[in-house]
């Protein structure tokens, strides 16, 4: 009992795997032939293209008073070489591979490729069909390996000139770069004559060999006109064992490879178009359908087995479907503390970010705290000498004036005292537009008390266009004025000192720079200023965060800090940011 089922196993499977090889391998050929037609039109488009793109070229260029002037005089050599430079210009400019002039015997009197060594001048060529062709009936064509350059090309030609003046206008074009093409595509695309011997080829080991055995006269016609000059076609095998059967062929590819193909009539020449692919990938698919089907007919006979233990699974598999669950529960609780604990961190770590800046940006106050104190006593204490003048006083003009010059010292604490009030206080991370003028002017105010401690003076160069940015005036402030305090430190006590400030647009980008001409920065230090706590200056003065806050805020606003420096010559360092109008171009 047992080895009847087994038999009838096998041969269902049998049975099985013979139809679908069978209806697999039919549906794959005729997919692979409608894939195959289709590649035949395009390519055959293509070639005709590249003919057609090339047929008006030697009209064009018969009409040319330069070539009938050489058809009327071909002795004057005057007319000769007007011609020659004529078709050479033209030739390049055509993109042709040669163009060049026949009179009515078939000689060549003027070439685009005349100053070469392969030139076609003096050589006759009446033995070519185009040539005949084009006396007898205006236009020829013909393919052919070139018998004075040993290149094939395709000849196109046509008759020009008037009555005893006739000649023939040709051109060369060359059809290996499309057989180039389809050789580096791995295409196995071919186009044999209208005798079968194939020209141009995809496969490199179908050239110059026929589809079919040639006949003698065929052999005899392409010998006298000299079509494959120069390659043995009467030793070569032919390419098709067997003929072809409703317009499918089986030719011979690399390695041995059988190939199935199909082909189509170029009518203008007679050329026939060949595609093929290879039948291992159809093969492959049919047999791996067989093995499906066997499979499937095999695993049908298990079937009862199958009912019978599903049960079984299912409970199983119901069970680790509830652990699985518990633990995916697990886990995302897990997962949402984890992210919980993550951005109560992200919070602490911007909050002591802030802290820092703010805490950088009163270490800055500091460092001014004595120039600061200086540039507020000294208008108290004017203050106090006027207003006591003003008291002695009995002059009326005097004491205005006086009162005048005591208003106008009150402003000058008032504008301070405002800076500084503004400048201390922490600002939200809020973005607005910036004038990068304004911020330089602002930090300009805020520095000076330091700059007349040193006695030098900052320089602003201001933008005559506008510099706006989407960016915190307050930090950019905090910014300008952290370099502007460092270039004062760089170059006080040194001769000629100087400081300035620049602002700039180019339309895509603003940028606020500080130059200084102090000793500079060391090329091994150049890498490391912007580090937290990193500081060049003697005596632990400044917290070493100015540089690396001023980048970190300047990051955050979608810009960056260039830094150039040479010792000895000074040091340049330009804040770029994008222009707010960019970002508006951008945004809509």
């Amino acid at each position: 009992m047992t080895r009847r089922v087994f038999a009838l196993i096998g041969a269902i499977a049998v049975l099985a795997a013979v139809s679908a090889f069978t209806v697999a391998y039919r549906a794959g050929l005729a997919a692979m032939d409608a894939e195959l037609g289709q590649s035949l039109i395009l390519t055959r488009r293509a070639i005709e293209t590249e003919i057609e793109r090339f047929r008006a070229l030697p009209d064009v260029a018969g009409e040319d008073v330069r070539i009938g002037r050489a058809l009327r005089m071909p002795g004057s050599e005057t007319a000769i070489q007007a011609a020659n430079r004529y078709l050479e210009t033209i030739s390049q400019r055509a993109g042709a591979t040669d163009l060049y002039l026949l009179d009515a015997a078939g000689t060549a009197i003027a070439a685009s490729n005349w100053a070469t060594n392969k030139s076609f001048v003096g050589n006759n060529y009446a033995f070519r069909p185009y040539f005949s062709d084009a006396m007898a009936s205006d236009r020829g064509r013909f393919y052919a390996i070139g018998v004075t350059t040993g290149k094939p090309g395709y000849f196109l030609a046509t008759r020009v000139g008037s009555g005893e003046n006739l000649g023939v206008m040709v051109v060369k074009i060359d059809l290996k770069p499309m057989e180039a093409t389809w050789q580096s595509a791995g295409v196995a695309t071919a186009i044999a004559d209208r005798d079968g011997m194939v020209f141009l080829s995809g496969v490199p080991d179908w050239l110059y060999r026929p589809l079919s055995a040639l006949s003698d006269d065929a052999l005899d016609r392409l010998r006298r006109l000299r079509t494959y000059d120069g390659v043995d076609i009467t030793g070569a095998a032919r390419l098709l064992s067997d003929p072809p059967s409703a317009g499918i062929m089986l030719l011979p590819g690399a390695g041995g490879v059988a190939l199935r193909g199909t082909s189509t009539t170029i009518e203008a020449d007679g050329w026939q178009l060949i595609s093929a692919k290879p039948l291992e990938p159809v093969i492959v698919s049919a047999l791996l359908w067989a093995f499906g089907a066997a499979l499937v007919a095999t695993a049908a006979t298990g079937l009862a087995m199958i009912v019978h233990q599903r049960r079984q699974l299912v409970q199983l598999r119901l069970r680790q479907g509830v652990l699985l669950e518990a633990r995916v529960a697990e886990r995302t609780q897990e997962l949402a503390q984890e992210v919980v604990a993550r951005r109560k961190t992200e919070d602490d770590l911007r909050a002591a970010q802030e802290s820092l800046v703010h805490t950088e940006k009163m270490a800055a106050l500091g460092r001014m705290s004595a120039a600061i104190v200086h540039e507020m006593s000294q208008p108290l204490a004017a203050l106090e000498a006027t207003l006591a003048a003003t008291e002695m006083s009995g002059d009326a003009d005097k004491t205005n004036a006086r009162i005048g010059r005591a208003r106008n010292l009150i402003q000058r604490m008032q504008r301070t005292t405002k800076h500084l009030k503004s400048f201390s206080k922490k600002e939200q991370n809020l973005r607005s537009l910036t004038d990068l003028n304004k911020v330089a002017e602002n930090a300009l105010d805020l520095v000076e008390p330091r700059s007349k401690a040193t006695a030098i003076n900052p320089v602003f160069v201001p933008s005559s266009d506008a510099v706006l940015a989407m960016a915190g005036p307050v930090r950019l402030e905090q910014v300008c004025l952290n370099l502007l305090l460092n270039a004062l430190d760089a170059v006080e006590g040194r001769q000629g000192a100087c400081v300035s400030v620049e602002t700039g647009n180019d339309g895509v980008q603003v940028w606020l720079a500080v130059s200084d001409n102090g000793p500079g920065i060391a090329p091994d230090d150049l890498g490391r200023v912007t580090e937290p706590f990193y500081s060049t200056k003697i005596g632990g003065e400044g917290l070493g965060l100015g540089l690396s806050i001023s980048q970190a805020i300047v990051t955050e606003f979608g810009g960056r800090l260039e830094i150039v420096s040479q010792p000895g010559e000074g040091t340049r360092i330009t804040v770029l940011l994008p222009a707010a109008a960019a970002l508006g171009e951008a945004a809509e």
